[in-house]
């Protein structure tokens, strides 16, 4: 059966139209769990996670661009879904339905007044893996095994009116005003842009390329501008193997260590020195072999965050072990990060306070200990739980206000991804 897309709902009427037939399947799906459970019937929760969960998925693949984005980020925070929605989700870090072989034909027109069996020796119709920006292709020339990447028709102009459509439900949802998170939507619209402009992905690939290619166990694609264009981006194809296909191999524990290695040192190099960082860390980004001792391909430069200099002091100081021994310096830093406020009422304060430090306290740990073991299971389940605790707590759940800097939105999702990442390698890295 071909799955392929023929069409994307690209205009802002479409997309809306699109969001409310879902909205209405969605409550569809809730009146038929009720009158079954009214008549007496069995009607699962779980069954109606599932039911919704697969049509949130359809419509999120089906739209691709900032919404299938959004899925993809939920998928990494675990704690914040019932588990059939977080099993549709993580679908998205590796594989949504396609677009049709005559939409990507028309891609390649519209850049090349080609079709992409006339610009390389051979090309793949059916994409190889298709996700929420665009889609992979697998192509050869002049003896090259490549990777073409095809962005969907749409997407960048789309962006805007989506953030638009969920902007007034979110808002409503959590009881603030749109100047109080316009900061944080202003960060989030500007990294999406940002990753539908393959100029600018093509340059950072390079560059972060030359500028990591002195740390050992990682491996980064040749860009080819040439074969490249808005919406096009022509690449090496890297061997290896997803997270979930790499683990069913069950590599050893030397391995899984050298891997988690390079992606530690990876990020740290990235943050330390560079200043930014690749913050997308989701396992369909990266590409993993036995080889070597341990292999990582690194993938898809689109969402990488700029660190401002002062930032990166108060993100480096907020870890740090001496901030975690000294109260009154964590105080002057969390005013510094606009989190404590001088017209605070003292209650409030302290509870800002108290929950900063338990939160830097277990966020920081593997940064105060020579050697972290990311294979125990108790660290992302007590991170887990930390933040089941804090969005139950009654009285933080009536702070609606958002604080701290927008900055720390990509950074607090770069690391959170990436220690989900080496939780599932179960690797030992020396992080210091």
């Amino acid at each position: 059966m071909d799955e392929s897309q023929s069409s994307l709902p690209t205009s802002k009427v479409a997309r809306a139209a699109r969001f409310a037939k879902t909205g209405l399947s969605v409550g569809a799906n809730y009146v038929k769990h009720y009158a079954r459970r009214a008549v007496g019937a069995e009607a699962s929760t779980d069954d109606l996670h599932a039911a919704n969960a697969a049509e949130l998925y359809g419509t999120l693949s089906e739209m691709k661009g900032s919404v299938l984005k959004v899925a993809q980020m939920l998928a990494m925070e675990k704690n914040l879904l019932p588990a059939a929605y977080a099993e549709q989700f993580a679908r998205a870090q590796y594989q949504t339905p396609p677009l049709s072989g005559p939409l990507v034909v028309k891609a390649f027109r519209d850049a090349f007044g080609k079709s992409p069996f006339e610009v390389f020796d051979s090309f793949e119709a059916e994409a190889r893996q298709a996700a929420s920006i665009g889609q992979v292709h697998f192509a050869r020339k002049d003896g090259r095994d490549l990777a073409v990447k095809v962005q969907y028709p749409g997407v960048a102009s789309s962006i805007k009116s989506d953030i638009g459509m969920v902007k007034p439900i979110a808002l409503r949802i959590v009881g603030m005003s749109e100047a109080q998170v316009q900061p944080y939507l202003d960060e989030v619209e500007t990294r999406l842009l940002e990753e539908t402009d393959y100029a600018l992905e093509l340059r950072r690939g390079q560059e972060i390329a030359q500028q990591c290619q002195h740390l050992p166990h990682l491996e980064f694609a040749a860009y080819y501008p040439a074969l490249s264009s808005a919406r096009i981006l022509t690449m090496d194809w890297l061997p290896g193997q997803h997270l979930k296909e790499f683990l069913a191999s069950s590599p050893g524990q030397d391995v899984r260590n050298q891997l988690g290695q390079a992606l530690w040192d990876f990020y740290q190099f990235q943050l330390n020195t560079l200043r930014q960082v690749h913050a997308d860390p989701h396992p369909g980004n990266f590409l993993l072999r036995a080889e070597h001792g341990g292999t990582v391909a690194v993938l898809d430069f689109g969402c990488v965050k700029q660190v401002p200099e002062d930032v990166y002091a108060l993100f480096t100081d907020l870890l740090a072990p001496a901030t975690y021994a000294d109260p009154q310096r964590l105080t002057a830093l969390l005013t510094q990060a606009d989190v404590l406020r001088p017209t605070d009422p003292e209650p409030l304060r302290a509870l800002y306070l108290r929950t900063l430090q338990t939160s830097l306290e277990l966020v920081g740990r593997p940064f105060r200990q020579p050697v972290f073991d990311f294979g125990d299971p108790a660290f992302m389940q007590d991170l887990y739980q930390l933040g089941d605790n804090l969005m139950q707590d009654p009285e933080l759940r009536r702070q609606r206000e958002p604080r701290g800097s927008q900055h720390f939105i990509y950074l607090n999702r770069t690391y959170v991804g990436l220690f989900a990442l080496l939780t599932e390698l179960k690797a030992v890295v020396r992080t210091q």
